[in-house]
Order: C-alpha cells, then structure tokens, then sequence
C-alpha cells in the first residue's frame, strides 16, 4: 500500500468517525429531551389518576 492510500484511508475514516460522531449528537440531545417530556407526562397522568381517584371516593362516601 502506498503513502498516498495510506493517508486517503486515514483521512475517509476520520471523516466517517467526525460524521458519525455529528449524527449521534444530532440524535441524542432531542432522544433526551423527547424521554424527560414522557417521564413528565407520566407524572403528570398519575397526579391526575390519583386526584380522580380521590373525587370518586369522596363522591362515594357523600352518597352512602
């Protein structure tokens, strides 16, 4: 193998890995953000079930 494949392998793989690396940040930063909104979500759906499930039950002993 010649010096000048030699530095064109090198210089094809540091692209490769500098994009990649760009892709994952890309990727990674909004995958994050979309897991900390779910998990917000779920708390607040289980506030809400928690408080619906204390109306009911006052709604209920109002009534017996």
């Amino acid at each position: 193998m010649s010096g000048g494949s030699s530095t064109a392998a090198q210089d094809l793989t540091h692209f490769m890995e500098t994009t990649m690396q760009s892709l994952q940040n890309s990727l990674t930063f909004p995958l994050d953000e979309m897991g900390t909104r779910i998990d917000d979500l779920e708390k607040n759906v289980a506030a809400l079930m928690t408080q619906a499930v204390q109306k009911l039950k006052k709604l209920h002993s109002t009534k017996a």
